[in-house]
């Protein structure tokens, strides 16, 4: 029962660490968004930032914005009544709003990596929901575009915001909206994955041809219904329902159908992600940041609201889950014997004239391997029941997912487990790493009078807790802890068993 428990205790430990990328938001600043008369950030203590003559940035050649990983003062201390000017940042408004919906907020600055599955990387996009990317001047790299992509696809949310043809802000030879189309036509997972491609326009007006679709979160959100969409200088979109039958236009060109062209703010899913895009800068801008720039209040003032209500309707649908498959996993577990580790689910397949399952295994919860797959059952009276034995497992925590595909080949995913093998004495795992409140530390079972302790590079311990004869998980508050390395041990009689370097930020 003892076992049971501590397993039941380790899968809650590690699911809510592995569910808190799903609050996250990165905002980019690798790509000259604050170049030229721009300052697309949510926040920046210096401007010291330049672009040189290759349209790269630099720091000491300008006075441009440069944005900081994480905005100050802290969002912990952001409250309803907290004003947007509480950051210095011309997308300030938007990041503030973010917090108080609940969400965290980061910013990748100008040197930051964009990357996915890299766990050396503390800002890679797996910690992340959602990706916001407002007016890049810089063009993605190949790689950059395979992780951007790939992130989707597995499950984040990314926000495409774009601005009007010759928008050239860093004097590169690259604009926004022929960037965005470069990822999306030029790279090595699919050609216009998302369905949509930014037309080369110069559009400014204001336009109220939008369709009334009570339905639509977006349209209809937690911040109102959106009327009204003002343009300062953006372009349209072109649709694709052949590419991504799930692509959908909701605010037009003045004059236009409701069709696939002429389209301002466009959104689809894409494999088990999401993505929304919109054709103009301009509505972001709060007004405020740096006053080198000439900025607008486009957020709130230009077209009555409406702007903030579009983005953060927007944004929050791209936080959002649901599911509406035929396949629905109703529970997933797992166990291990000696030599095994044993799955096994539910599913209700009544709804789905074909199912099939796809086991996915992964070593830290963010990149999973397919290893295994067997057909479903499908009944129309009750809910069918599997089994699935993993026969080399791995030693340490090996994560399980279930990936279902139903006939039409979507495909809904189960919850992460985990299931914990200690075949030898030196297995020791924190998540996350890079920590921010909380260290969450799976270790092997440990004898009796071992001690868990928290260094200093410096050798002053500032935790330490004894731990019961085989016990095998530990979490430390991490609040309080100043960001920088820390060692961690596990001790018994002074001797070290277990040893690993975090990082807090």
């Amino acid at each position: 029962m003892k076992k049971k428990l501590l397993l039941f205790s380790l899968f809650l430990n590690a699911f809510c660490i592995l569910t808190n990328a799903q609050s996250k938001i990165l905002f980019d600043a690798t790509k000259a968004e604050t170049a030229g008369n721009a300052d697309w950030i949510i926040d920046a203590d210096l401007n010291n930032l330049g672009f040189n003559s290759s349209g790269l940035a630099q720091t000491g050649i300008g006075d441009e914005s440069n944005a900081q990983q994480i905005a100050s003062p802290l969002q912990n201390s952001i409250i309803t009544s907290t004003p947007e000017t509480f950051w210095k940042g011309a997308i300030s408004y938007w990041g503030i709003d973010c917090v108080k919906q609940g969400y965290t907020v980061n910013t990748l600055p100008y040197n930051g990596q964009i990357t996915y599955g890299n766990t050396s990387n503390p800002q890679d996009l797996s910690n992340y929901k959602a990706f916001i990317v407002c007016e890049p001047n810089i063009v993605f790299s190949s790689a950059e575009k395979t992780a951007i992509l790939t992130y989707v696809k597995n499950g984040g949310s990314l926000f495409m915001v774009s601005d009007h043809n010759i928008s050239d802000r860093n004097g590169d030879g690259w604009d926004s909206p022929h960037i965005w189309n470069d990822l999306m036509t030029n790279n090595s997972i699919k050609t216009n994955p998302f369905g949509m491609i930014f037309d080369y326009n110069d559009y400014s007006e204001t336009t109220t041809n939008i369709p009334k679709i009570s339905t639509d979160s977006i349209l209809n959100g937690p911040f109102g219904t959106v009327t009204k969409v003002q343009f300062s200088g953006g372009t349209s979109l072109t649709l694709s329902p052949t590419s991504n039958s799930t692509v959908k236009g909701i605010v037009y060109k003045t004059g236009s159908s409701f069709g696939n062209s002429n389209v301002y703010f466009s959104y689809c899913r894409y494999g088990l992600g999401k993505v929304a895009a919109i054709g103009d800068s301009s509505p972001c801008d709060d007004g405020t940041g740096d006053i080198n720039d000439n900025l607008y209040n486009g957020y709130i003032l230009d077209a009555g609201g409406n702007h903030r209500r579009l983005l953060m309707n927007a944004t929050i649908w791209l936080l959002s889950y649901s599911s509406t498959l035929p396949v629905h996993i109703i529970d997933f577990g797992g166990s291990k014997n000696q030599l095994e580790n044993i799955l096994h689910w539910s599913a209700d397949e009544r709804k789905s004239i074909q199912t099939n399952y796809e086991i996915e295994r992964s070593t830290n919860g963010i990149l999973f391997t397919a290893i295994g797959n067997i057909p479903g059952n499908s009944t129309e009276t009750a809910t069918a029941q599997y089994t699935w034995i993993d026969n080399e497992p791995i030693n340490g925590i090996s994560y399980y997912r279930i990936k279902a595909y139903a006939e039409d080949n979507n495909a809904e995913y189960s919850s992460v487990i985990n299931i914990v093998r200690t075949d030898d004495n030196s297995f020791l795992k924190v998540l996350p790493n890079p920590v921010k409140n909380s260290i969450a530390v799976y270790f092997s079972a440990v004898p009796y009078k071992s001690v868990i302790r928290l260094y200093t590079l410096t050798g002053n311990v500032l935790y330490a807790q004894p731990l019961n004869e085989g016990q095998q998980f530990q979490n430390i508050d991490a609040h309080n802890l100043v960001p920088g390395i820390y060692i961690l041990r596990i001790e018994n009689n002074g001797s070290i068993l277990q040893q690993e370097r975090i990082a807090k930020y």
